[in-house]
């Protein structure tokens, strides 16, 4: 088997390098990653994960904020009052509430379909109506798509955009009329 390509190569090491330094600063550095804009702009990076989660109401551990509870530790908690030792004290509670809110929004479909495709469609529908198998052996099935495929691709047109599907079965039909 034959060596990488880089492998025979000699490697020189830099004595100057200080490579503590450079991995104590890297490790200070780095900030954990956070995706959703309404904790990022809550966060202090002078606190703690733990510490900002907890004020913006969030758990940083999902095992202990919802634990699988025993029989025994049920009875307990009903008998002292339900109140939990410890627990701390939500100082940004608008986080939670602005993620409950955008989380709640409807989702936007924007799935769409090529230009390409839906002119093929249109073609296929156009010149050969519900008849599939010509459509498969149609000159413009470049693809060589089977009956099958193809009857897919039109229901696929026909669900994203149904309005418009419709219209043109309707404009369609006068030309079939004109030339009976």
């Amino acid at each position: 088997m034959p060596k990488a390509k880089g492998k025979s190569r000699r490697h020189k090491y830099s004595y100057n390098l200080n490579r503590k330094r450079l991995y104590r600063s890297a490790r200070r550095r780095a900030a954990p990653r956070i995706a959703c804009s309404h904790i990022r702009h809550a966060w202090d990076p002078h606190k703690s994960v733990a510490q900002n989660l907890a004020e913006m109401g969030l758990a940083e551990d999902p095992n202990k904020a919802v634990p699988i509870p025993k029989k025994l530790l049920v009875r307990k908690e009903v008998e002292s009052g339900g109140q939990q030792p410890g627990k701390k004290i939500v100082r940004k509670p608008y986080v939670v509430n602005e993620m409950e809110l955008e989380a709640s929004l409807p989702e936007k479909k924007s799935n769409t379909l090529s230009r390409d495709l839906i002119d093929y469609v249109r073609y296929m529908i156009q010149n050969h109506g519900e008849n599939y198998k010509e459509m498969a052996r149609d000159e413009k099935n470049y693809y060589q798509d089977t009956p099958k495929q193809i009857k897919r691709k039109i229901n696929v047109y026909k669900n994203f955009y149904p309005e418009e599907y419709k219209n043109f079965i309707a404009s369609l039909k006068p030309e079939k009329m004109e030339v009976q």
